[in-house]
């Protein structure tokens, strides 16, 4: 009986492998037909500028300006709602409060709360933050997942089931959708976290409920952390983390999804957990993970921080695809918008030195540093081109994030966490302006084909 159970398990290995085979041809398009048929592989226009695809009120990436049809490097911008972000951070730090809520009502409503307009919002988000009777149990305590993120969508798709009136796409009812989501999405990604450590790790499973009287933030790390204890420095740098990660245009590819998927008129739910699947994608907001892979790799070879030589030889060894996952990539530079400088970055290495330092992360940060010093020229000479390069937000964000003590498994759904606000704001501004589903073209090259009979093919 063995050996027939041990033949049929061979014979089904064997037939996926003809099935794979089969897919591999099925699936094969031609380099030459991207080319033919003037094709914008990526959405994105030959000089590697975006195909504009919309409108938005929400944000504003810039990194180049194309004069006469060039496109020229220029230093980084991020707006929201037209503010720079550098300035709103100054803001709301020189006056020693937190961000993100407020930074939320930015995007949501296109302006600056007064201090009774922010005190009500807090409020509400405080309100909408408690997770539905039994969705702890029912919800994210069965069925657990090694990803966070993936935990994520279904956690937001099961929202779906909670709420009274999901499908309803008028403004009113997506807004309220949109703050609860926000409002509870650190949460569910925080336990989350919790049930993944006991069910994966074998650690104690203990849940806690979020505070009233906390900020977003401080929150997240109030339930993610068995103490729930947190500094005042921590949450402020997370806090920080989360609003340079809250938007970016309309044309990054989960905001993107969350669009197409609006445009169809489907529910809120349905659109963001959609966008969390995008984010996932180490192409995205994975991102960052790849880049602490590559620092845990190269941060033993490098004996002296200060000393150029041993960094350039590690830097080298990457592009050589000598060392690290062996693609050839530095990963935390370049950007496909900005060129000379990406703003969140900036704005991340000035607020978090000096924690590094207190935390006894000196000397790898110094580290980040030179990576961002040397890697432009010496990718420039490995290419044989001479293109800007500059360190973008993941350089620096995996360190942030260990610095807090929060585990890799979670450095994209943080990055989540802060973006659903603006992925929020793109869906009721497509839900209520575009009136028009997203319908790109495809050209289709396959051969006519004509249908034979079952025992005439061969």
């Amino acid at each position: 009986m063995e050996n027939i159970n041990n033949k049929v398990e061979k014979n089904h290995e064997q037939i996926f492998a003809n099935c794979v085979e089969e897919a591999k041809r099925a699936n094969y398009i031609p380099q030459g037909a991207f080319e033919n048929y003037r094709v914008k592989r990526g959405l994105r226009e030959n000089d590697g500028t975006g195909v504009t695809a919309g409108v938005t009120n929400i944000g504003n990436a810039h990194g180049y300006v194309v004069y006469e049809g060039e496109k020229i490097a220029d230093d980084g911008k991020l707006e929201y709602r037209g503010m720079n972000i550098v300035s709103l951070i100054d803001g709301f730090s020189s006056e020693g409060r937190y961000g993100f809520e407020e930074c939320v009502y930015l995007l949501l409503f296109g302006k600056l709360p007064t201090a009774s307009e922010l005190d009500d919002f807090c409020a509400l988000l405080a309100e909408k933050r408690h997770l539905p009777l039994g969705f702890n149990e029912n919800i994210l305590m069965k069925a657990p997942s090694p990803s966070i993120m993936n935990k994520m969508a279904m956690s937001v798709l099961a929202l779906y089931a909670y709420d009274k009136n999901p499908d309803d796409t008028s403004l009113e009812n997506m807004l309220r959708q949109s703050i609860e989501i926000i409002a509870r999405l650190p949460v569910i990604a925080a336990v989350s976290y919790r049930v993944y450590r006991t069910y994966f790790h074998g650690k104690s499973l203990n849940i806690h409920m979020p505070k009233d009287e906390l900020t977003t933030a401080q929150n997240f790390l109030r339930v993610s952390r068995s103490s729930k204890t947190f500094t005042e420095e921590e949450a402020r740098l997370l806090d920080l983390c989360m609003v340079i990660q809250a938007e970016h245009g309309g044309g990054n590819n989960s905001t993107f999804s969350c669009r197409v998927l609006s445009s169809s008129g489907t529910d809120t739910y349905s659109a963001i957990a959609a966008a969390i699947g995008s984010l996932k994608g180490p192409l995205h907001g994975g991102a960052n993970i790849k880049v602490q892979e590559m620092f845990d790799c190269i941060r033993p070879l490098v004996t002296d921080v200060n000393d150029d030589e041993q960094v350039k030889y590690v830097i080298n060894s990457l592009l050589r695809r000598e060392i690290g996952d062996k693609q050839g990539k530095v990963y935390g530079m370049g950007h496909a918008i900005y060129t000379k400088s990406d703003p969140r970055a900036i704005m991340l290495k000035k607020y978090a030195e000096d924690l590094a330092i207190k935390k006894g992360y000196g000397d790898d940060f110094k580290l980040l540093e030179a990576i961002e010093r040397l890697t432009p020229q010496l990718f420039n000479e490995f290419k044989g081109i001479d293109k800007p390069m500059c360190a973008n937000v993941d350089l620096y964000s995996g360190l942030v994030y260990r610095m807090l003590g929060i585990p890799p498994e979670m450095y994209t759904p943080l990055f989540a966490i802060a973006r659903v606000s603006g992925w929020c704001a793109h869906r009721i501004e497509e839900a209520q302006t575009a009136n028009k589903i997203i319908r790109p073209g495809y050209k289709c090259i396959s051969k006519p084909m004509e249908y034979v009979s079952l025992d005439s093919r061969k």
